[in-house]
């Protein structure tokens, strides 16, 4: 699955060391607000892993695109859910320098749209010359 939008929280990391295997860990949750409709939508996403944490660099302020996993675990007799974020990429691309040659940059599949040409002007209607209508007024 995959969410849009922009970065509105970053909560602080925790960490820890596992119970079965000993090695530690570290994570983070983030909120991201939908940036479009009247009534956007916001969800709290995790990301696991110190490395994945380092790779995505997620910055508060920052349009993203996180594809991410739902999963649901038992705790004590309640249920909870987990959405665990795999991939991040920016919502954007990124803007391309102006300075790349012309021909690195991919062909436009359509020409430039001409601009239609302005209608010739139409004579004002003028009641007392149309006598000819059979209008009652």
């Amino acid at each position: 699955m995959e969410f849009t939008g922009r970065i509105i929280q970053a909560l602080e990391p925790r960490g820890g060391v596992s119970n079965r295997t000993g090695n530690p860990w570290k994570m983070q949750d983030f909120v991201i607000e939908e940036t479009i409709g009247q009534y956007p939508k916001r969800m709290v996403f995790n990301v696991f892993g110190e490395d994945n944490l380092s790779r995505f660099n997620i910055q508060v302020g920052q349009e993203l695109t996180v594809s991410f996993d739902i999963n649901a675990r038992e705790y004590n007799g309640r249920w909870y859910n987990d959405v665990r974020v795999w991939n991040v990429v920016p919502a954007t691309p990124a803007a391309q320098p102006a300075a790349q040659p012309a021909a690195a940059q991919p062909a436009a599949p359509f020409p430039p749209e001409q601009p239609a040409a302005a209608p010739a002007a139409q004579p004002a209607f003028d009641v007392a010359s149309d006598e000819s209508s059979d209008l009652p007024f």
